[in-house]
């Protein structure tokens, strides 16, 4: 649960420092004092969008810290992400964090360790579950309702192995179209696909060739600059003129000459074997030299030859690449598609067989799964409406309408096929018969604001029951929601709180005299600048918040408040 939480340059809010107990939290306060703001901060804080609006003007950086004690069965599932990651430090608390600059940029953190957004998102949904006003919508978008019965019900093992043979089957389909599309195609597409691999195969280009070619040109063009400079070397080295003697004559003389010197003087016989050795090399350059005088040749036609060839890789480079290398892979992917092409309507029924096998598998996936939401909807359906009765709504009906659309493309089920998603084909909407004789009815049609805050509280009840996270959030569920009930949505969440941390913005004193802890919030201008307070609440100062919120603070309002006080303890009590 979440155990403390930190605010600094926040919207409205300059400096905040909170510590939070078990069961239900009440927060009140005048309508923009900032209630919403701390929970606006909570939800950043779990991977909730930030924006330049929450950094508080003239400050750097807005920050938001919470610790969070990890003591239900979140512990495991959070464990298992922070190793994964290698953020785990401590086993009991967790910190998370956010810093939003001026500029829109946001830095998240775990255990002060900078990680991505993503991150705090995956660990937020095992630690708190925010139910804004805007969540109300949630009843209103018919898209949203599957996805509520689900959380309900216990479909998760079912889900998963339907959706394992939801995304074999779509891979399938994704090569199987592939293939049609080529055969659709075919006869255009082996017309090109043989053109480019026959002009390839025609030229068949070698790794590398354009390189050797190049230097087998520079050779053909150059050939009489080339065998010049030879001859000139070897007529130096070994032949000289009237004036000069040949290098090795003139060399071999020095090295006579320092023989004599190292039988004399022990010392110097490594100069006369480096000098040897340098003999014997200019031996090695003139034999050298004469083989390649040989290879060198004054042949235009082969010059015209490698020329052409080059032209023709070049060509085929700027067609098919940019390298020979890639030449050659293009010549082998336009083989293999013509060899695919050919064998396509083979693959094509060999994949067709494939599918219907896999439609008919996964049809029996849909309806167990199917079978296993429409058992949980009569049972959610049961638990809806004893919590209406309890808020004043005893003559309700709620149930889960289940239908199915055709398609021919869709899942077996007897003589029909239906359409199917990830999800399954169920296609889910809650109905409601807000009074006797109107018959069920789209909740979306017939509900108003005050029913559907009461459907709200009443689903969140109930699946509350069934989540494993253990924070919750209500911001303003009381809203369309009377005094004459506040007492019962007090109750209900108070008993809420009994297997869940939860935190509630309200404007009912009725449902606030229930919290296990009261904050107050409200706002000041000092120099100028609204500021946030929070306050915590008890005894004589809880009296006054409950009396202000029901009006004028006077006698009257405090008898009320009092009366309401006691009348929450003899529930909790009892």
């Amino acid at each position: 649960m979440l155990i403390e939480l930190r605010i600094k340059n926040f919207a409205i809010i300059d400096q905040l420092e909170l510590n939070f107990g078990a069961g239900l939290v009440t927060l009140t306060g005048e309508t923009g004092a900032g209630k919403s703001i701390i929970l606006d901060a909570v939800e950043i804080l779990i991977g909730g969008r930030a924006d330049t609006t929450m950094v508080r003007a003239n400050a750097t950086r807005a920050i938001v810290e919470g610790t969070f004690k990890l003591a239900g069965k979140e512990r495991a599932k959070v464990h298992g992400i922070l190793k994964q990651e290698d953020l785990l430090d401590d086993e009991d608390y967790l910190t998370l964090s956010r810093e939003v600059k001026p500029e829109g940029r946001s830095i998240a953190r775990v255990n002060g360790r900078t990680v991505n957004v993503g991150i705090l998102k995956s660990l937020g949904a095992y630690l708190l579950d925010i139910h804004g006003q805007s969540g109300h919508l949630s009843l209103l978008d018919t898209r949203a309702h599957l996805g509520l019965l689900d959380r309900y019900s216990t479909t998760d093992s079912a889900l998963n192995s339907y959706g394992t043979g939801y995304k074999k089957l779509i891979s399938l389909r994704v090569e199987l179209d592939d293939l049609r599309r080529i055969q659709a195609d075919a006869q255009n597409r082996v017309e090109l696909l043989t053109y480019q691999a026959e002009e390839i195969n025609a030229v068949n280009p070698l790794p590398k060739e354009d390189e050797t070619l190049k230097e087998e040109r520079d050779r053909l063009a150059n050939a009489e600059s080339l065998a010049t400079h030879a001859q000139e070397t070897l007529a130096l080295l070994d032949e000289g003129n009237s004036e000069v003697p040949p290098v090795t004559d003139s060399f071999g003389e020095a090295i006579a000459h320092l023989a004599v010197l190292a039988k004399i003087d022990g010392t110097q016989a490594e100069i006369h074997a480096r000098a040897a050795l340098i003999l014997e090399n200019m031996g090695e350059i003139s034999r050298d030299l004469r083989g390649y005088l040989e290879k060198v040749e004054f042949n235009p036609s082969r010059l015209g030859e490698v020329e052409e060839r080059l032209d023709l890789l070049q060509s085929l480079k700027r067609k098919y690449g940019g390298s020979i290398e890639a030449v050659i892979e293009f010549g082998i992917n336009a083989n293999r598609e013509l060899k695919s092409i050919s064998t396509a309507s083979a693959r094509m029924d060999e994949l067709s067989k494939e599918e219907q096998v896999l439609l008919k598998a996964l049809a029996v996936q849909g309806k167990k799964l199917s079978e296993l939401r429409k058992s949980a909807a009569i049972k959610m359906s049961a638990g809806i409406m004893a919590e209406l009765a309890d808020l004043r709504m005893e003559k309700a009906k709620f149930a889960v309408d289940f239908k199915t659309s055709t398609d021919e493309k869709g899942l077996p089920l007897g003589k029909e096929r239906v359409a199917f998603d990830k999800n399954g084909f169920d296609q889910v909407e809650f109905m409601l018969e807000p009074n006797p004789g109107e018959g069920l009815k789209p909740l979306v049609k017939v509900a108003s604001g005050g029913e559907t805050s009461r459907m709200m509280l009443a689903l969140k009840n109930i699946l509350a029951q069934a989540d494993e996270v253990p924070s919750l959030i209500f911001d303003e569920i009381d809203q369309g929601i009377g005094g004459r009930i506040g007492m019962v949505v007090g109750e209900k969440l108070w008993r809420l709180g009994r297997a869940h941390q939860v935190f509630c913005v309200t404007h009912l004193p009725q449902l606030a005299a229930f919290g296990d802890q009261h904050l107050q919030v409200e706002k000041q201008l000092k120099d100028g600048r609204t500021l946030t307070y929070v306050k915590n609440l008890e005894k004589e100062a809880r009296l006054l918040e409950l009396a202000q919120m029901l009006g004028d603070v006077g006698e009257g309002t405090l008898r009320s408040a009092h009366e309401i006080l006691q009348a929450a303890q003899e529930v909790k009590g009892s």
